[in-house]
C-alpha cells in the first residue's frame, strides 16, 4: 500500500497469523476473569470490553502463545494486528501492539496505512500512545519520506491521528527533528482537546531531556498560546 493510502487495509491471508490467533483466543478465553474485567472497562472509560486478564498473566499467556513460532514477514504482522483487532475485547489488541513492536523492523512503509486503521479504530490512550512510539515512530524514523504523512495527521481532525503525530518522535532523544515538533506543537497548540494538550506537554518534556534550554525556549516564546497543560508538562521535569 502507498504509506498515506487511507482504505481500510485487509489482513492478506498467512498461516502464522491464523495459528497465532487460534493459541491466543484459546489462551485468553480460558484464562477470562468476568469479574476483574468490568472494573478494568471502566478505568478505560468504557472504550473496548475487556477480559479480566490481569497484565502479568496476560504476558505470560502472550509468550506461551508466540513460543516456537517463527520471525513473521510483514504480511504475518499486518494479518496478525488487523484480526485481533476485530475482536472485541481490549486484551487482543494489547498482545497485538506486543506483537507489533517486536517485529516493527520487518514492516515497510507501506505498513504506515495499518497503522493508521490500528490508531482510529476503538481508540484510546492506551492503545494510541505505544503505536505512536513503537510503530509510527520507527516507520517513520526507517524512512524520513514517510515525515509528509505525520504532517499530515497533525491536521487531521481525528484527536487520535494528532496525538500520534505529536508522539511519534516520542523515542527518537538526540535524533528528534525540533523544528518540526515544536511546529507541531505550535499548530496545535489551540486545540481544546485533553488528549491533544497532555500530548504536546509530553512530547516537549521527553525532548527536554535532550535540548532543555531549547524546550524552555519554546514554551516561554510560546506562552500565550499553550494551554496551561501543556506548559507545565513540559517544564514538569525541568
Amino acid at each position: 500500500m502507498r504509506p498515506n493510502d487511507q482504505r481500510p487495509p485487509q489482513a492478506p491471508p498467512s498461516a502464522l497469523a491464523d495459528t497465532l490467533v487460534d493459541r491466543l483466543t484459546t489462551a485468553y478465553a480460558a484464562a477470562a476473569d468476568p469479574v476483574r474485567a468490568r472494573p478494568m472497562a471502566a478505568y478505560m472509560k468504557d472504550a473496548a470490553p475487556f477480559l479480566g486478564i490481569r497484565t502479568p498473566l496476560r504476558r505470560e499467556l502472550s509468550k506461551a502463545v508466540t513460543a516456537g513460532t517463527p520471525k513473521p514477514a510483514e504480511a504475518d504482522v499486518t494479518a496478525l494486528v488487523l484480526r485481533c483487532w476485530e475482536l472485541p475485547e481490549r486484551e487482543y489488541h494489547y498482545f497485538a501492539v506486543d506483537y507489533l513492536r517486536r517485529h516493527v523492523g520487518v514492516c515497510s512503509s507501506g505498513f504506515l496505512p495499518v497503522v493508521r486503521r490500528l490508531v482510529v479504530t476503538v481508540p484510546w490512550w492506551d492503545t494510541v500512545d505505544l503505536l505512536a512510539a513503537h510503530a509510527a515512530g520507527p516507520l517513520v524514523a526507517a524512512d524520513p519520506a514517510l515525515t509528509a504523512v505525520m504532517d499530515d495527521w497533525i491536521g487531521d481532525e481525528d484527536v487520535w491521528l494528532a496525538r500520534t503525530a505529536l508522539l511519534h518522535q516520542l523515542r527518537y532523544k538526540s535524533d528528534t527533528d525540533a523544528g518540526r515538533l515544536f511546529a507541531y506543537c505550535r499548530r496545535r497548540s489551540g486545540h481544546p482537546d485533553f488528549f491533544i494538550r497532555k500530548a504536546i506537554g509530553w512530547a516537549l518534556r521527553e525532548y527536554a531531556k535532550t535540548d532543555p534550554e531549547a524546550v524552555r525556549a519554546f514554551v516561554a516564546a510560546e506562552r500565550d498560546a499553550l494551554s496551561p497543560l501543556s506548559a507545565r508538562e513540559a517544564l514538569k521535569n525541568l
